[in-house]
């Protein structure tokens, strides 16, 4: 878990990433089960202790499926973590969720920015209650452009969103101001100037106003996807839930 405070707005808030993947078999009932009802164990903890918890269920875009099956796979994953967090009597208007993309695999064609907003919107219409006041999305190994552009598309969706869609991106924000820097001091300025560039691009995401001005950008549009990536954007506490699930599963059987 990773806990953070906003030093002037005041703001306390942590953030636990439970990971879960898609194979033919994966994720199970026992690993999404597990995954939820721990995520909802931290989030009233932390709640009891003043903290604003991010919710992080993350479904690695990892293999060869197709968007069809991320969909399914996500409405199934965010079903069973706000059941479990309405049964540890979390305060949904105190938390924030920060949910994968709708996309396909990463080793599946390429689909557009259209169909990725409207099956992620869809998913979340079905699942997250209006109660809960805003999604923040993790990037999960898109490049920068392909993330602004996927979350551009959510916010121009003439349909029904009660929640604020936004994003919490980490490698999606900085690998352009990282390609442009190099450690060198003679490009501090030249990656503020880029980091300001990708800071505008997804404010105007949010909106459904941004424009395409950032792509050209040195390293906006390369994909930033690491296979098996375990740490997350900013995030130092995750679990493998399908190997725990395994390892769940031997124990009881030896019983």
């Amino acid at each position: 878990m990773s806990a953070f405070r906003g030093k002037y707005a005041g703001a306390r808030f942590a953030k636990w990433r439970a990971v879960l993947k898609i194979g033919p078999n994966e994720p199970s009932e026992l690993s999404i089960h597990e995954n939820a009802y721990g995520l909802a164990r931290y989030a009233s903890i932390c709640q009891e202790n003043g903290l604003v918890p991010i919710v992080e269920p993350e479904i690695l875009v990892d293999g060869p499926h197709d968007i069809d099956r991320c969909a399914y796979v996500t409405e199934r994953v965010l079903a069973a973590c706000y059941k479990a967090l309405n049964d540890h009597h979390v305060l949904l208007e105190g938390t924030l969720l920060k949910p994968n993309m709708v996309t396909p695999g990463s080793d599946s064609a390429k689909v557009t920015p259209e169909v990725i907003a409207e099956y992620t919107v869809r998913a979340l219409q079905r699942t997250v209650p209006a109660a809960v006041p805003a999604i923040v999305f993790l990037s999960g190994g898109q490049s920068e452009e392909e993330a602004t552009r996927n979350l551009n598309a959510m916010n121009q969706l003439k349909t029904k969103k009660p929640w604020s869609l936004s994003f919490s991106f980490g490698r999606a924000l900085q690998q352009s101001t990282l390609k442009t820097w190099k450690g060198k001091e003679e490009n501090v300025e030249a990656a503020q100037a880029a980091f300001l560039s990708r800071c505008k691009a997804n404010s105007h995401a949010t909106l459904g106003t941004y424009k395409g001005d950032a792509a050209q950008v040195a390293g906006a549009s390369e994909s930033l996807h690491v296979k098996d990536y375990n740490r997350g954007d900013h995030s130092s506490g995750q679990m493998d839930s399908n190997k725990a699930s395994s390892e769940v599963d031997l124990k009881s059987k030896r019983r």
